[in-house]
């Protein structure tokens, strides 16, 4: 009965803002019409707004659940209109504070201790309140400062509710409206779900925000200059309760404070680009709900001409597989050198569109993409509008992109307003082209590999005593015409066309490995005889013929 009753509730929201020609086409529109006569005609005010701005007033009235989902909304650029995108983003996740002696009580389960037993004060007004939590300011046991992150009461139960009339909703959209396979109703609420559990789990955030912390500290236990994340109060810290360091800062957005306090706002505005692709791309972990208000400047003025950031609010973050990561480096390297042809190429490689289509129509559509953009100045041009026009062309071209890639242009959406609002001027390309250079080249350096193969190479001796039998295997199997393939894709055709020159290359890649590895049991064994640069011989030799394998091995274009 509750269900029926906030359905309802749910429908008359959306009539009265007018949000029911969203729903024009499907089965919903004849109960809507049916409806309409019960419910107060919508205000002049509200008739004459867009359909953005009406669905995010509809969405604020219908509570801080739902506050929340069209902000994750928001982020879905690739389905979304983007006039509806653009509104989104404008919700503000501020609701009333629960009572503050409910939050100590919380505090006090949580923690298994009194209150006054696990802080010398407690601050039962809340500094700031969200849909999910709210955040208290409170003092440990020898004077130091902290705040304390509360999860609102009886949290789960109303996610759990509203979660579950959304997945009904989903199911009705995705049987009956015509673009349904394009906007992806159960993939939104999965998205939703995902991130509200993670944002539910404050021991979760405190764990987020210690990985961040950790990156960016120096080997000598020194503060970054670039980035300041407070630290974690482990010993306070619970599922529903989060006690960190409290820190003070001016919010980026807040021009007047950084002139007043005399901040290098061209520098900050650099500095915050450069931060982000280290995160990405160095780090593969970045604070992925990266808007001003969880994006504050150090009010140091000792730090006035080079300022830094201070973050906040961990609960949502971001990483990349590390094909993800390589190919979207590589895409971004692509777009700067604007080679149209390797952006093309690049998405097939990804997996992220099917092999089957044709990389010249591709190559034609990047460029139809990205060359009006270079007619302005570099300075004017926004880095992630080009990323999302060029996905949102493919999506023609059965893009399949996951849920981390589309967080991530969100993120990089926010931190490119961001530094555009600090510095007008702001030329994001000249400030990420080389920070994106030189971090692919520590990443993919030699070094670098040597080390990867460092780590895993109790791992392959452990397993070097099956290989030559796997081999013989195999090899018998080709032979004699009795090689079983197990298959998942679909694209029977074109790898029929291909498949010659496969199987020579999976051959080199076996013989290749298989020689990678002995030279590394020769190495690891000091086998005897006579030694190259400290190496054995042997090594050598089987090293190097297992790199000629993989280098045969190694896909033309």
């Amino acid at each position: 009965m509750s269900a029926l009753l906030r359905a309802a509730r749910i429908g008359r929201v959306l009539i009265r803002y007018r949000l029911d020609d969203l729903l024009d086409d499907t089965p919903a529109e004849r109960w809507l019409k049916l409806a309409r006569p019960f419910v107060p005609r919508a205000s002049r005010e509200i008739a004459v707004q867009p359909r953005g701005m009406r669905l995010r007033l509809a969405l604020q009235e219908l509570g801080p659940i739902f506050v929340k989902f069209g902000q994750i909304l928001s982020t879905r650029r690739d389905l979304m209109p983007p006039d509806i995108a653009v509104e989104l983003s404008l919700l503000q996740d501020r609701v009333a504070p629960f009572d503050g002696d409910t939050a100590r009580r919380i505090v006090e389960a949580s923690l298994g201790q009194d209150i006054r037993e696990a802080f010398e004060h407690f601050d039962t007004t809340p500094l700031a309140s969200a849909s999910i939590a709210q955040v208290h300011a409170a003092r440990l046991p020898g004077g130091r400062e902290v705040v304390v992150k509360v999860l609102r009461p009886d949290i789960e139960k109303q996610i759990d509710g509203d979660i579950a009339l959304l997945s009904s909703v989903a199911a009705l959209v995705e049987r009956a409206h015509p673009n349904a396979d394009k906007i992806r109703p159960r993939e939104i609420v999965r998205e939703v779900e995902t991130t509200l559990a993670a944002e539910l789990d404050l021991q979760r955030e405190g764990a987020n925000a210690s990985v961040i912390r950790r990156f960016w500290m120096g080997k000598d236990g020194q503060d970054s200059p670039d980035l300041y994340v407070p630290d974690v109060i482990w010993s306070h810290t619970a599922e529903r309760v989060l006690t960190l360091e409290r820190v003070y800062g001016i919010p980026s957005d807040d021009i007047a404070a950084l002139d007043a306090a005399g901040i290098d706002r061209s520098a900050l505005a650099a500095k915050g680009v450069r931060v982000f692709y280290t995160q990405v791309f160095r780090d593969n972990f970045f604070h992925a709900d990266a808007h001003a208000g969880n994006i504050w400047v150090d009010s140091d003025p000792a730090r006035k001409d080079n300022p830094r950031f201070i973050a906040i609010d961990f609960g949502i973050v971001g990483q990349l597989s590390s094909e993800d990561q390589y190919y979207l480096a590589e895409n971004f390297m692509a777009i700067f050198n604007r080679d149209y042809r390797r952006i093309a190429e690049l998405h097939v490689q990804a997996g992220w569109i099917p092999s089957h289509i044709r990389i010249d129509e591709l190559e034609a559509a990047a460029r139809a993409v990205c060359e009006p953009y270079f007619t302005r100045p570099l300075s004017e041009i926004s880095l992630a509008e080009v990323l999302i026009k060029i996905f949102r062309t493919a999506q023609k071209y059965e893009l399949t992109l996951q849920p981390q890639l589309i967080l991530l242009q969100k993120t990089l959406l926010n931190i490119e307003g961001v530094g555009r609002l600090l510095d007008p001027k702001l030329d994001i390309w000249a400030v990420a082209k080389p920070v994106l250079e030189k971090i692919l080249i520590e990443r993919y350096s030699p070094q670098r590999l040597a080390g990867e193969f460092r780590k895993r190479l109790p791992e392959l001796i452990t397993r070097a005593p099956d290989m030559p039998q796997l081999l013989h295997a195999w090899l018998s199997q080709q032979v004699g015409g009795k090689h079983e393939l197990a298959m998942r894709s679909h694209d029977l055709a074109d790898l029929a066309k291909t498949m010659n020159a496969m199987q020579r290359r999976i051959v080199s890649a076996i013989l290749g490995t298989g020689l990678l590895i002995v030279a590394a049991v020769l190495f690891a064994l000091e086998a005897g005889g006579p030694r190259v640069f400290g190496i054995p011989a042997a090594a050598w030799i089987a090293g190097l013929g297992g790199l000629w394998g993989l280098i045969a091995a190694w896909p033309r274009r």
